[in-house]
């Protein structure tokens, strides 16, 4: 969800850019403020967004305008850059325990952040790849989100694992469910 939101806030910016025959340095001033604000909005560190906009601000103004790209298909190319740069070019894996070691991942964020989705995803790519994840419900004030990951899991093939709406910190000590999280972890199959 946050990404939906951070990439249709961009495209929005970037609308306005193409829209220029010509760009000035006020233009481009205008539109690294509203990346700044889409990228703050995504709970992106300020430290990270201030670099980020210095950066591409930095690169954009007074650069020469390459051979078939119009000076807002110009920054577009500069954001792209410096986004791919700031989060990595590489596609790196997540690390696991190895053989039959459990390995547990716990997704904290924001409200709607989107993490009972990408949790489901994550671990059907694990499910596909010979492993025997779990998904363990733990948001106990939020009911819907219980019901959430139960629908995404079963979606992706994957059991889940809820107390329902009884205390959180039970469902990480409970011997239930080291019983449960020792047979299905993310251990190997």
């Amino acid at each position: 969800m946050a990404f939906d939101s951070l990439t249709e806030k961009l495209q929005n910016v970037f609308k306005n850019l193409r829209s220029k025959g010509r760009l000035t340095e006020d233009d481009v001033k205008a539109a690294l403020k509203e990346v700044k604000m889409a990228l703050l909005e995504a709970d992106v560190n300020f430290k990270v967004v201030k670099k980020f906009v210095k950066d591409v601000q930095e690169r954009a103004v007074g650069q020469d305008v390459m051979n078939g790209l119009n000076p807002g298909q110009m920054v577009i190319k500069i954001v792209n850059e410096e986004l791919i740069r700031l989060m990595g070019s590489e596609t790196t894996e997540i690390a696991l325990m190895p053989g039959n070691q459990v390995t547990v991942i716990m997704m904290i964020g924001l409200q709607g952040a989107g993490k009972t989705t990408t949790t489901a995803k994550l671990a059907g790519k694990f499910k596909a790849k010979g492993r025997k994840p779990l998904l363990v419900a733990c948001d106990v004030y939020r009911p819907a989100a219980i019901k959430q990951l139960q629908i995404n899991g079963e979606k992706q093939g994957v059991e889940v694992f809820s107390m329902g709406d009884k205390n959180p910190n039970l469902c990480c000590v409970s011997p239930q469910f080291m019983t449960i999280e020792y047979h299905y972890s993310l251990r190997k199959k």
